[in-house]
């Protein structure tokens, strides 16, 4: 394999505080560093204990608590979250939580520039990106400002303890669809093929030990870190099938945002391994598998994931005007998305069965 001579790198700046205890001991150090002194703290209902205990360390700078946040971030929850941190007179927001709740404080900064600290309690990645997203309508949008890039990254293992093993997995496989994705972007560089593989090794080897024994908190630890390297991949990268799909599923049709990466990952990676050769060459050292979709697809099968979009409650008559919806924008992707070429991927997620090799026609080879 040929040295990749014509890339860009860009990295923006973010701290990243990683130790067992930290959500309550470091988060107050990271917020008088940032110089701030009236943070608001989101969170989402299953996290608010976690995000009290942050508020109670945080002090008399917390100005209060506001456990709304929802999944795929509906405009509405965003409304209301920056008029309560105007309302507080917040200078800075605490997100504590999953992909959700860094969601919304990353709505918050889009809307007010006020700086985001963020405290993950899933492997989502999303406190490593500029990458913000919104639901309106049954259509989710998203994009990148470097507004809403988090500040601070606060990572505590223990604060995953409690994560129950079915989302520990689905969380842990969304980490990797963000790395897969990323090898094959077209911004793709040495470095994030570096980060990706470590993330995938690091994240693959710590799954199936969580799933036998979920209270371990050194595979938590090292989960986390894989998240941590997959999520910088996602933020230093261009988004292409996978996530496009995803977000069509998810804002669209309402389905769970881990559990929909999960499915569909090894079916978009076998739609797209035939002009991403670099990528799958990357991802058969980080797994040690030859057929990395089939890998993908048999590691969550072994650790009980949903296999199926149909086991999620999508519909068969979905299927069709998802796949319309998921090739009517143009964005990068190393193969040509067309109708029919989403529809075969969505259909055979649908259905759940062994991801089949793509084959690439003469037509898609440009």
């Amino acid at each position: 394999m040929t040295f990749q001579e014509d890339f860009s790198y860009e990295t923006r700046p973010v701290r990243v505080v990683f130790r067992p205890g930290a959500a309550v001991t470091a988060t107050p150090d990271e917020a008088a560093r940032l110089g701030l002194r009236r943070l608001l703290v989101v969170c989402g209902h299953r996290g608010e204990t976690f995000a009290r205990a942050v508020a109670d360390a945080l002090g008399d700078i917390c100005a209060g608590v506001h456990a709304e946040a929802r999944m795929h971030v509906p405009v509405d929850d965003a409304d209301r979250a920056v008029a309560v941190a105007r309302a507080a007179g917040a200078d800075g927001c605490v997100a504590v939580g999953g992909g959700s709740a860094i969601g919304l404080g990353k709505a918050i900064a889009l809307r007010t520039g006020l700086p985001l600290i963020a405290v993950p309690s899933t492997y989502s990645g999303s406190e490593m990106t500029p990458v913000w997203g919104l639901t309106e309508h049954g259509t989710k949008r998203t994009g990148r400002d470097p507004a809403v890039q988090p500040r601070s990254v606060v990572y505590d293992p223990r604060l995953t303890l409690s994560l129950p093993v079915p989302l520990t997995v689905t969380s842990g496989v969304n980490a990797l669809a963000h790395a897969v994705e990323a090898l094959y972007a077209p911004d793709a560089s040495p470095l994030v093929s570096v980060m990706a593989e470590e993330g995938v090794r690091a994240m693959a080897e710590a799954l199936p030990r969580l799933a036998a024994a979920p209270e371990d908190l050194d595979a938590r630890a090292r989960a986390l870190y894989g998240a941590w390297l997959c999520g910088a991949c996602l933020g230093a990268t261009t988004m292409g099938l996978h996530h496009k799909t995803c977000h069509v599923l998810g804002g669209t049709y309402g389905l769970p945002h881990a559990e929909t990466h999960t499915v569909v990952l090894p079916y978009t990676l076998a739609y797209n391994a035939p002009a991403a050769p670099r990528a799958l060459t990357v991802l058969r050292r980080a797994l040690g598998a030859e057929d990395v979709p089939r890998a993908l697809w048999e590691l969550a099968g072994r650790l009980g994931a949903p296999r199926s979009l149909a086991g999620l409650g999508l519909t068969e008559g979905d299927v069709t005007p998802a796949a319309n919806r998921v090739a009517g924008e143009p964005y990068p992707n190393p193969r040509p998305v067309t109708a029919d070429g989403a529809r075969a991927v969505l259909l055979a997620a649908y259905e759940g069965g062994p991801p089949e090799p793509a084959r690439l026609p003469i037509a898609d080879s440009g």
